[in-house]
């Protein structure tokens, strides 16, 4: 039989009532798979789990958020032999999950990517540091991971709205920065920078029309809204168009980009949804095809160029 693992987070988003993992193995083994169900206990687990799995294993499924499967991604990244890796979304927000046509049941889900395809994926990175689908930073960003953990396992998504809302008072935050891109050099003044490499982000689908997956490349969003008015037209415009076909927005795709701040940042870059702090003005971003991920049939022409 093939081998499969499963790298469980219990305590990812709203609490799921899951009395036997019966079914998981049950499941996996119609599949033709032996299936051990390994459970992360603290942050870092599930990065330091995958790196030590036999390179037998045929299948690593991240049965957790898309913090769980940033995890699980940079320790296959640091493997000699890397492991085709499938996300099982269990968080509050599952972006990815999300995207690649998953919904909010379980074992169908699992069965959607025990019928689905390992496709090569293009891996982003943040001065080496390895993300899946986005880097940002900006005011409200904090919210994926200063959320307090009662509230998304008490209220799921809704959460980050409670948390938020404490925000809505403050100034926007606004950085000077000088950027590269494809050897041309720019300044700007900007309250909002994301890097991805994702149809959707922070929930919000369809943030680009015609994202690939692997198609080495990544996007560039910059936007400066001067105060809370100008932000909340700007997200109704995300809302309705593609980023791309909206003025206000700077946008890029590339797989080089280069940025500094000239003052250092006072808000932290959000990575996948978890903190990502360095003590430096200067980021560089590329990107990598070096892994495959299992992936639902569903969206894979819609996602993959081949």
């Amino acid at each position: 039989m093939k081998k499969c693992v499963i790298i469980m987070n219990p305590e990812s988003g709203k609490k799921k009532k899951i009395t036997t993992y019966q079914e998981f193995y049950d499941i996996l083994r119609n599949y033709g798979y032996d299936t051990d169900i390994i459970f992360t206990k603290a942050k870092h687990d599930a990065e330091k789990i995958i790196q030590g799995l036999d390179s037998r294993v045929d299948l690593v499924i991240s049965a957790g958020g898309d913090g769980t499967l940033n995890e699980i991604v940079t320790g296959n990244l640091q493997r000699n032999k890397k492991l085709t890796i499938a996300p099982l979304p269990m968080g509050s927000t599952n972006d990815v999950g999300n995207m690649y046509g998953l919904n909010q049941n379980i074992y169908e889900n699992l069965e959607k990517i025990l019928k689905g395809k390992a496709k090569k994926v293009d891996v982003c990175y943040i001065n080496e540091t390895p993300f899946v689908y986005v880097a940002c930073l900006g005011d409200y960003i904090d919210m994926a991971y200063s959320t307090p953990r009662y509230l998304k396992e008490k209220y799921g998504k809704i959460a980050y709205l409670i948390y938020g809302a404490k925000q809505i008072w403050n100034k926007l935050h606004h950085y000077n920065i000088r950027f590269k891109v494809d050897g041309k050099e720019y300044e700007g003044t900007y309250s909002f920078i994301f890097i991805s490499n994702s149809s959707r982000i922070a929930g919000q689908p369809d943030v680009y029309y015609d994202v690939k997956l692997d198609d080495k490349m990544f996007e560039v969003a910059l936007a400066n809204p001067k105060n809370k008015k100008e932000l909340l037209k700007l997200l109704a415009k995300v809302d309705s168009l593609d980023v791309k076909e909206i003025p206000e927005i700077t946008y890029y795709q590339t797989n080089q980009f280069e940025i500094e701040f000239l003052d250092k940042p006072k808000t932290s870059w959000c990575i996948d949804g978890e903190e990502y702090k360095e003590d430096t003005n200067k980021y560089v971003f590329k990107v990598e095809q070096s892994m495959k991920m299992q992936v639902p049939k569903e969206n894979i022409k819609k996602l993959f160029e081949e």
